[in-house]
């Protein structure tokens, strides 16, 4: 029998999907503009949808191999549960599907909203942001969808005669659709990353530096490449992406709520632990779609105001989640439910000071980002060297707040102010309900974060039809704003990621405690005391399996997480390089083909700068991608459970770190382009709006390719790590 209160979240689904459809339908009715306009949006459009249903095809792939290699461990070695195959296909199909549709929802709404622009400031952004909306809401509805169903299926269909341990095994069980959701979520951030950055890095090389002619001017033969790949890296795949982190961070928590309490043999409050993530996630979407109808703002508004208008929807949203998720936990009559609420609490104050701290180092409206434009009047150079030492500091404060946020949500749900190992499992239970409550907001937040490209994109039909100067440079403060949002968002994700990491980390050994039971071994060996498996603790796990810095395997598998991120950042960030470069070729090549180009005769070739982006993409995203899954796997297989503890632990560590700093100097660079741009410093064509160029094609791959695919990958391994639990029992070299 299900609680009352568990069906608050696939309620909240479907209102999330409904408002969703609805936001959706008031975008369509919306006049598109003139018909330049809709032929420009409709080649986008149809770049964007062939690129999609080429990265499928690839995926479709790679997916079938993984659930066919998970089926043999499963029904034929006998090392998985026989759902986990079902669990990572829905997984992965639930994450696609929300790109898809915010992608959809994009590639009809930029026209729209620059006709909107051409009225007011105050209408172009309403009109974008309520199309990012739906991206928003669509993310958050088909995971409470996903998790509501597989819950209730597993719920009917597992047997076991300890219902705590049953619940045990059914949170463990559906942790694996959140590595579907996961690889899907690295293809899609990777391969969109790829495209979107070589085609903009191309267009502003070769049209902007070289032939000197604006942002999006209708004769780039990139120029719709470029708005092509606002769709599908930053739209489709960021979407992916905070599916994931949203998934996994519930996902997480349910597992840890079920072990704390199945350890102490109370089913009871072990079904209140799983079902309160899930409940937090929905009142979040409710709340969320309140605060996305306080956004608005006056004609005449300044950059200021514009963020303004974003921060009260989610400072209302979050007012709102504090309060009830209070009243919440109170029905729910957790024991110690005030100190969880408090987790809840603190996983929110750290995501909104993640957030701000952002905001501050990549918005032009502070001193960071003005410094960065101030230092491009002496050339590129000093651009490069103070966008790096920018971004190097911006690492400070969210690093604390991780830190500060962790030990606060750990102690607070421990009911201790001691880290002592009779509260680990509640205190790590703290941890991951406070990654819950950094994302309770994820509906609005994803919503300031997708219109971004929205707006971009609308500034380059603007461009290219050739609309009145006034609505480029309307369409041009709501992309500056979007350029900060979508560094917020990335903010977000990078910090729900770390703690999300760090509850995975647990719920690897409960993984590893349902494998050694499976396989038999219903005692371990603790200081030379036979340990019931079932009954074990968190720090007898880690003694049995020696998991402590004293251990070499432990130190060579933080060695090698540390290196993985560095590595799988070099791939991506090379592999942008060799696509520009094939970007940059094409271009020149047109524009000396056909002079006429230039001059306004010709019509450039679009369609083959959008062929060469989506095979670069397609041929570089593999081997960054693979890497998540076989590193574990490997790692596992020669230095065992402790080799994986350090692999994880490493990656986590260095991951976050290099994530912040890549996100903030890219967003950092970008917005000092223009700020530039906006008349400083000479303004556009300037020596200064130059060298800011040069920085912003170095920062594209930094924020939009290799820094926000990090926070993917350290899930994903520990989600790898999860699932291959059972090998790792049962083979390994050392």
């Amino acid at each position: 029998m299900q609680s009352s209160l568990f069906w608050l979240t696939p309620a909240s689904s479907l209102l999330a999907l409904g408002v969703a459809a609805l936001f959706y339908r008031s975008m369509k009715a919306a006049p598109e503009g003139t018909p330049r306009m809709v032929e420009i949006a409709s080649h986008v459009r149809a770049g964007a949808m062939a690129y999609l249903r080429q990265q499928y095809k690839v995926v479709g792939i790679f997916f079938l191999v993984l659930t066919l290699l998970f089926a043999w461990l499963a029904y034929g070695l006998n090392l998985q549960n026989h759902w986990v195959p079902f669990a990572f296909l829905t997984g992965g199909f639930f994450s696609g599907l929300a790109g898809f549709f915010g992608m959809k929802t994009a590639t009809y709404a930029a026209a729209r909203v620059a006709h909107a622009a051409s009225h007011s400031l105050d209408a172009g952004l309403r009109l974008a942001f309520r199309s990012g909306a739906v991206m928003g809401l669509v993310v958050v509805g088909l995971a409470l969808l996903d998790i509501s169903v597989w819950f209730l299926v597993l719920s009917h269909y597992v047997e076991d005669a300890d219902p705590a341990h049953k619940l045990l095994l059914i949170t463990t069980t559906m942790l694996t659709f959140g590595m579907g959701a996961s690889l899907q979520a690295l293809f899609a951030r990777v391969g969109g990353g790829i495209f979107t950055k070589a085609a903009d890095v191309g267009a502003d090389l070769v049209g902007k530096v070289e032939a000197g002619i604006p942002e999006d001017d209708p004769r780039n033969p990139a120029t719709i490449a470029d708005n092509v790949g606002d769709n599908v890296g930053d739209v489709a795949g960021m979407g992916a992406d905070l599916y994931e982190s949203y998934v996994g961070s519930i996902l997480a928590t349910a597992a840890l709520g079920a072990a704390a309490y199945a350890q102490a043999g109370d089913p009871a409050n072990a079904y209140k632990a799983v079902i309160a993530p899930m409940v937090v996630a929905a009142i979040g979407t409710v709340f969320s779609i309140i605060g996305m109808y306080a956004v608005r703002v006056k004609s005449g508004s300044t950059q200021r105001d514009l963020l303004n208008a974003l921060g009260r929807g989610i400072n209302l949203s979050s007012a709102l989640i504090l309060v009830f998720s209070y009243v919440v936990l109170r029905q729910l009559d957790l024991p110690n439910y005030v100190g969880i609420w408090g987790a809840i609490v603190t996983g929110l104050i750290t995501g909104l000071v993640i957030g701000k701290v952002t905001e501050y180092f990549t918005s032009q409206e502070y001193s960071p980002t003005k410094g960065i434009a101030d230092n491009a009047t002496t050339g590129p150079a000093t651009v490069i060297i103070s966008g790096l030492g920018t971004g190097m500091l911006s690492t400070v404060v969210p690093v604390v707040a991780i830190v500060i946020g962790t030990a606060l949500s750990y102690c607070f749900a421990a009911g201790s102010w001691h880290f002592s190992p009779a509260s680990m499992a509640m205190g790590l239970y703290g941890v991951g309900i406070a990654a819950v409550g950094m994302l309770s907001t994820l509906g609005i937040t994803l919503a300031t974060d997708a219109y971004g490209p929205i707006a971009d994109n609308a500034g380059g039909n603007a461009e290219m039809a050739g609309l009145d100067p006034e609505v480029r440079k309307r369409t041009d403060a709501l992309d500056s704003l979007g350029n900060t949002t979508a560094a917020t968002g990335k903010g977000f994700a990078i910090g729900s990621a770390a703690l999300t990491a760090l509850a995975l980390l647990a719920s690897y050994v409960e993984e590893l405690k349902i494998a050694m039971i499976h396989a038999g071994q219903v005692t371990m060996e603790v200081a030379g005391v036979a340990v019931p498996t079932a009954t074990a603790t968190l720090t007898e796990f880690m003694n049995h399996f020696e998991v402590n810095l004293m251990n070499p395997k432990v130190l060579l598998g933080m060695f090698l997480g540390s290196m993985v991120s560095f590595v799988f950042c070099g791939l991506t960030i090379n592999a942008v390089g060799r696509a520009a470069a094939s970007m940059v070729e094409e271009v020149r090549r047109q524009f000396k083909a056909k002079p006429g180009i230039l001059q306004g005769k010709d019509l450039p070739d679009y369609a083959r700068c959008v062929a060469i982006s989506t095979a670069g993409a397609q041929r570089e995203m593999i081997i960054p991608s693979l890497l998540a899954v076989i590193i574990p796997i490997a790692t596992g297989l020669i230095f065992g459970v402790p080799g994986v503890f350090g692999l994880l632990g490493g990656a986590l560590s260095t991951g976050f770190v290099l994530a912040v700093f890549m996100a903030n100097s890219g967003g950092a660079w970008d917005n000092a382009k223009k700020y530039i741009e906006e008349g400083h410093h000479g303004g556009k064509g300037s020596l200064a709006h130059k060298a800011a160029i040069i920085g912003d094609t170095v920062g594209d791959p930094f924020k939009d390719t290799a820094g926000p695919s990090l926070n993917i990958l350290i899930k994903l391994m520990s989600m790898v790590s999860i699932v291959t639990a059972g090998v790792n029992i049962a083979y390994t070299l050392f």
